[in-house]
């Protein structure tokens, strides 16, 4: 049987489909690399280390790939990547702390697994609310944005009006034809910081709600933005663990050659699907997650390893599920726009 790298071809094109897979989500939501890749791998039976580091190579190469595409669709504001690169620099290094602090009295364990499913369940349950809420409320303040006509439907989250409101100098210009002050970017960031040190976790699925909910950030935009910054992230820790030996060339490559696919076509859909399904699927993939950490968590606590079998198949389940969905949305969008230059001229 044909093999790479010592790896069989049938886990070669296991892997490679796991890739495409997830370049969809990443590509489509900014986040969904480490946050699937790495459980997938600790379950099956790979160094925790190696699980880490080569998750975080797969989502350096992975985000490159779908922020040149958010690129080519002017969906990444650079000024407020660099920006949140910095406040949340700050605030993973003070998360970091407290995380330590609850090492030293022997709460860290159980403190950071029930924060997370907390963390991912509420904001998958508030996501999804806002989302199938927004469908039926015209209400609220839209982006008056001329240069750009796929930004101008977006609303504008009443937190993040609020947030926008303190014009507190300097001022800073953000994609989208609206200013916000530089200490409230500031501000924000070092708290989504501050909750990724602390869960030790990429924070993917804090930004990018982030972003949108907080700052007023058009949901393409938030994920290019996002995506930006897991190029840096990702970078320093697939580096860190790869000078250790921890980043197995046989699990990224095939994953990569999965995702360079996978990522343009979910970066691509952000343009064609609508904000709104985009909160909902977000939303259902974040709360699906929370049941599955939920349930490796209860079965590390009883000592039933089945369940981290469990786990892994609703993580999975879940990214089929909704990259399926994101897939078919974003065909059914270009069926629809295809039609009026299909459809006979009406007389």
């Amino acid at each position: 049987m044909m093999e790479l790298f010592g790896v069989s071809a049938t886990l070669l094109a296991t892997f490679t489909g796991f890739g495409l897979l997830i370049g969809i989500l990443f590509g489509f939501f900014g986040m969904g690399g480490s946050f699937l890749v790495t459980p997938a791998l600790l379950v099956m039976g790979y160094e925790p280390n190696v699980a880490v580091g080569s998750g975080l190579a797969f989502v350096f190469g992975t985000s490159v790939i779908a922020t040149l595409k958010h690129r080519d669709l002017g969906q990444v504001d650079y000024k407020l990547g660099v920006l949140m690169i910095a406040g949340t620099t700050a605030g993973i290094e003070v998360g970091k702390l407290g995380l330590e602090y609850l090492q030293h009295i022997g709460l860290a364990g159980s403190v950071v697994s029930v924060a997370y499913v907390l963390l991912l369940g509420g904001i998958g349950a508030f996501v999804t609310r806002e989302a199938l809420k927004g469908g039926d409320d015209d209400g609220g303040l839209e982006h008056d944005v001329d240069e750009d006509a796929d930004l101008e439907d977006a609303d504008i989250p009443d937190i993040a009006q609020k947030i926008q409101s303190y014009r507190i100098p300097p001022m800073m210009s953000l994609r989208g034809g609206f200013k916000v002050s530089l200490w409230m970017i500031l501000a924000v960031a070092f708290a989504t910081g501050l909750l990724s040190g602390f869960l030790g976790v990429g924070g993917g699925f804090i930004r990018m709600p982030a972003l949108f909910y907080l700052i007023g950030v058009p949901v393409p935009v938030a994920v290019g933005t996002d995506l930006f910054e897991i190029v840096f992230s990702g970078g320093i820790g697939s580096f860190l663990y790869a000078q250790s030996g921890a980043v197995d060339l046989s699990i990224v490559v095939p994953l990569l050659a999965g995702s360079a696919l996978g990522a343009r076509l979910g970066a691509a859909a952000t343009s064609l699907v609508e904000e709104d399904d985009i909160k909902v699927y977000f939303g259902v993939m974040l709360l699906l997650g929370a049941i599955a950490v939920a349930i490796r968590e209860v079965g590390n606590a009883i000592q039933m390893p089945v369940l981290d079998t469990v786990s892994l198949v609703i993580i999975l389940g879940a990214a089929l599920l909704v990259s399926g969905a994101v897939s078919y949305s974003a065909v059914r969008e270009l069926r629809e726009e295809a039609e009026p230059a299909t459809s006979p001229a009406a007389d």
